[in-house]
This record gives structure tokens, sequence and C-alpha cells, in this order.
């Protein structure tokens, strides 16, 4: 059996998770459309949304606080990932060395 992240795990409905970061459920909705998380799904198809995807939600909250669009908010949260990826691969390098 294969061990899941918790963090990744969805379990947050989309009006607790609205609630939990401060926004409305449009906004999650907006933000699913414009490509900046993608919550897990049931069979059904409702949303069901991770610490991970919370994490996310608050992270957009602050760049919007900070004057950034939707589309910059994207290339932020693209940027931010791609470093920490190069930063972990960095990390295995340097532990094998």
């Amino acid at each position: 059996m294969v061990a899941r992240d918790p963090l990744n795990r969805g379990v947050y409905a989309i009006s607790v998770a609205a609630e939990l970061v401060g926004t409305g459920q449009q906004n999650l909705r907006l933000y699913e459309r414009k490509g900046l998380l993608e919550p897990w799904r049931t069979e059904g198809g409702t949303r069901r949304y991770s610490d991970n995807d919370l994490a996310t939600l608050r992270r957009i909250a602050e760049l919007l606080a900070q004057g950034l669009n939707l589309s910059g908010i994207q290339l932020v949260l693209s940027l931010e990932t791609e470093n920490a990826a190069l930063r972990a691969e960095l990390g295995r390098g340097r532990a094998a060395a």
C-alpha cells in the first residue's frame, strides 16, 4: 500500500475551505478555472481541498493584497514551485557528494 501525504489529501468542502481562508466560494472556483490550483474531486465531482490547497489559497490572498493580478500570481506560483524543485534537486546532489 502506498502512503499518502496527509497534506495532499482533499478533505475540506468548498464552503469550509472558503471560510478557512477568508474568501468566497466563487473565488475558489475562479482560481481553479485560471489554473492556480486543482482540488481533488470525488467520483461525483465534488471539490475537496487539502491542507496544501489551503496554503496555496493563502499565498494567493497574500499576492492579491500586494497588488498582483491572477496572471501574475500564476507566474509567481509556477516560479516558486520550480524553485522548490531545484532546491530539492540541489540538496539531493549535495547529499550524494
